[in-house]
């Protein structure tokens, strides 16, 4: 019904589309602000591009070798020579653990020295110098304990003065301790003991440096920020290829960094292949001593036995014979000492050591892929224990792993050995049919035999250990390092923070983002009516009939004949817009319009008193009544009328004579003013008596338009009693002062009826906010 009943009311057009070139308005208008948080945040970008400190990137690459032992060849006397291949690689995630751990890192921080920083405080911010100082520390002896003490005091960081001559001075700031001393004299801090040495390049009597700050840090806390700035990446998933990034203030500091960290990579990946090789070859010489006591044992038993039954040579009878057993011999020479090998690793494996095991020694290629696998699960082990526990997962689940592979690599030599038993049975049970057709050779001969047999077996098992310890000494001096360098590290040519673009591109943006914001927030925080939009969203179907522009002290606040002003102007649109107002009430005659606001100071009398006089420049006759008998306020644009009779002396007196009370307005010809009167003790009473409606009777048949100035509908009930006398009520709000939630009892009024045909009128409008542009485009015509 209220859509239908104002639907020719053309400024309440509902359109719920977004307004772009209201919301480009609302923020454009507030564009010195852009312009000056522009300009400010620029400023600060500039700075921070001049005085920040600048980022480059170092970057490095390395191939990880992929060794794998896949069996070796054989010597011709079917044992594996090729015995220690190098570690074998089958996860290089792994790999890229270790490159970023804390333990390696460490390493290089130590090896460059980096936990003694030194820094150049003459400029306006302080610069690291790297290779670049005058002179350096050395045989640095730190004790982390106290160095923390000193760090939470400041007393780590020390001004290195130069007082001419060789002669120097330290100076601690806040401790304001002063040393004195001379190049490559010996110092003591207290949580450090040191000397200053000149550079190679710099000569210790110059005097062309004045100071030289030098900061001691922790390794530990060195080490930590760096690898949290380490970047490993593996490049190709297919592929063994690493790259190594680190980001820093001094590029060459990081290409030192990096090309240490591979050194210590690489030292670390030989140390443990030298380890296999090292116990491998503690386990030949220990059987190379057995050996030889047993071959000494058995040569002179043989040289024993010779003098005592004074034997020279074997009787050539025996040569045929021999040569038939020959074979059979020779067979069961490589069975005895294949079963000789497999008892010493069977005792080996027996014994409680956890040592490496000796690789390689002839057995089957399962077997020594065990044993080779074993061995990497060990030095797994004991690196994981360098940085946790023995009760870690991964420590527990290795251990597992080494005990399962233990019991295998021993289950396979306990197969061998029976397989070497069941050979060397079948060997001797030919050697004895060829026995019995000896038998008639003398005792002597016979014993003669078996220990020239023995003694062959004892050089065999030597010479081989020997080989194998000769190899094992090669492989020692020609173990190569595991990763291959691609690209040595190197920097980019620039830094890559902070970068230029970005910096005033962000700057640019925040300058025309925090004025948006800013405006934005304080519409959200701001609970009051500003704009006819606000009142809009509280009802859309109340009409709001005008917007009336803020007027300051200095402009007339009363409208004139032939006045272009800006008041007068939005005053004449008022007057129009209640022309549709009256057509969709079909209201014929005098139209009564009730002006009223929520609180006091909304300026609902300067609405009805201009208003009035404009309604009146028309032709038309209006009459404008103080209706707020509490607190009048016509008097403020036309004196007087606050010390004459009006509305209370009619209501409270029947015989007063309503013509008498009627005042003629200075402000136009067509407008005449009844004052509010006397201010009557009890205002509510007087408003509900009889005569108010003989009064509006009256008025209604001599004049077109009667405008009534009530009271603050909230604060009072006076105008509650008189809406029914309203045709047109109009709610008076202003922008910036009147609280949105106030507006609530409005809409309530409404709906329960107790204002009539409610439109509202926003009052005190600013020029920015009264529509898109300023003026409305008053001057037109000028």
């Amino acid at each position: 019904m209220a859509k239908e009943k104002y639907k020719y009311l053309p400024i309440q057009e509902d359109n719920s589309d977004i307004d772009l070139r209201k919301i480009v308005h609302k923020y454009i208008r507030f564009w010195p602000w852009y312009v000056i948080t522009t300009l400010i945040f620029l400023f600060f970008a500039i700075c921070y591009i001049k005085y920040a400190p600048s980022q480059y990137t170092s970057v490095a690459s390395i191939i990880v070798n992929n060794e794998k032992n896949n069996g070796g060849s054989r010597s011709n006397t079917g044992y594996d020579v090729n015995m220690f291949n190098g570690l074998s690689t089958n996860s290089m995630a792994n790999e890229l653990s270790l490159l970023t751990s804390k333990r390696l890192m460490d390493k290089t921080i130590k090896a460059l020295e980096l936990h003694v920083q030194y820094l150049d405080e003459s400029g306006f911010i302080t610069q690291p110098i790297y290779k670049a100082s005058p002179f350096k520390v050395t045989d640095c002896h730190i004790d982390d304990r106290l160095l923390w003490q000193a760090i939470k005091n400041k007393k780590n960081i020390w001004k290195v003065e130069n007082i001419g001559n060789g002669a120097l001075q330290l100076v601690n700031s806040e401790s304001e301790a002063v040393i004195n001393t001379r190049f490559n004299n010996h110092i003591e801090l207290g949580f450090a003991e040191f000397e200053i040495i000149p550079n190679e390049w710099f000569e210790p009597l110059s005097n062309n440096w004045t100071s030289v700050t030098i900061k001691f840090l922790p390794i530990k806390s060195v080490s930590d920020f760096y690898s949290q700035k380490l970047q490993v990446n593996l490049i190709d998933e297919n592929a063994t290829l690493i790259q190594l990034k680190l980001t820093d203030r001094v590029p060459e500091k990081a290409e030192d960094i990096l090309n240490e960290l591979i050194r210590a990579y690489n030292e670390d990946a030989i140390k443990d292949k030298n380890l296999i090789a090292k116990n491998t070859a503690e386990f030949i010489d220990r059987r190379l001593n057995i050996i030889n006591m047993e071959l000494d044992s058995v040569e002179s038993g043989k040289e024993s036995f010779k003098k005592v039954n004074r034997l020279t040579d074997i009787g050539d009878e025996s040569t045929v014979l021999i040569q038939n057993v020959n074979a059979y011999k020779k067979q069961q020479q490589q069975v005895d000492t294949e079963l000789d090998v497999t008892n010493s690793m069977l005792n080996f494996l027996d014994s409680d050591s956890e040592d490496l095991l000796p690789a390689n020694l002839g057995f089957e290629s399962k077997t020594n892929e065990f044993v080779n696998k074993y061995n990497d699960l060990i030095l797994e082990r004991n690196r994981l224990l360098t940085s946790s526990t023995d009760r870690s997962p991964l420590v527990l689940s290795l251990n597992r792993q080494i005990l399962q592979l233990r019991n295998n690599i021993k289950q396979s030599l306990l197969n061998k050995r029976r397989n070497l038993i069941i050979q060397q049975s079948n060997l001797r049970k030919q050697t004895g049919l060829i026995g019995s057709q000896i038998a008639r050779m003398p005792g002597q001969e016979r014993q003669v035999r078996g220990i020239e047999r023995q003694q062959s077996i004892k050089e065999s098992l030597y010479l081989f250990l020997l080989q194998k310890r000769e190899e094992n000494t090669l492989e020692l001096s020609v173990t190569g390092p595991k990763a291959k360098i691609v690209d040595h590290a190197s920097s980019s040519g620039g830094s890559i923070s902070p970068s230029p673009k970005i910096v005033l591109g962000v700057a640019l943006i925040l300058g025309i983002l925090l004025p948006v914001i800013v405006i934005r927030g304080k519409e959200l925080l701001n609970g009051k009516i500003n704009s006819k939009e606000d009142l809009v969203k509280i009802d859309k179907d109340i009409p709001v009939l005008g917007e009336l522009p803020s007027i300051s002290k200095k402009e007339a606040v009363l409208i004139k004949a032939n006045d272009r002003t800006v008041l007068a102007e939005t005053f004449r649109i008022l007057t129009a817009n209640l022309q549709f107002l009256i057509e969709a009430q079909k209201k014929s005659g005098c139209v009564s319009i009730f002006v009223t606001s929520t609180i006091k100071g909304e300026g609902k009398t300067f609405v009805s008193t201009n208003l009035a006089i404009t309604l009146a420049l028309t032709g038309k006759k209006v009459v404008l009544i103080g209706g707020d008998l509490r607190n009048p306020q016509l008097h403020r644009y036309q004196e007087g009328l606050d010390k004459t009779k009006g509305v209370s002396d009619y209501l409270a007196n029947d015989q007063q004579n309503l013509g008498e009370l009627l005042k003629k307005s200075e402000l136009n010809k067509n407008l005449m003013i009844l004052p509010s009167g006397t201010v009557p003790p009890n205002p509510a009473e007087l408003l509900q008596s009889k005569r108010l409606s003989a009064l509006f009777l009256e008025l209604e048949s001599s004049f077109d338009y009667i405008i009534v100035d009530t009271a603050p509908a909230l604060q009072v009930a006076d105008t509650l009693l008189i809406t029914k006398y309203a045709d047109l009520t109009f709610y008076v709000a202003r922008a910036g002062f009147t609280d949105g939630k106030l507006m609530d009892f409005a809409l309530e009024a409404n709906r329960k009826g107790k204002l009539k045909n409610l439109s509202f009128i926003l009052n005190g409008v600013s020029n920015k906010n009264l529509g898109y542009g300023s003026n409305y485009g008053y001057t037109y015509g000028d």
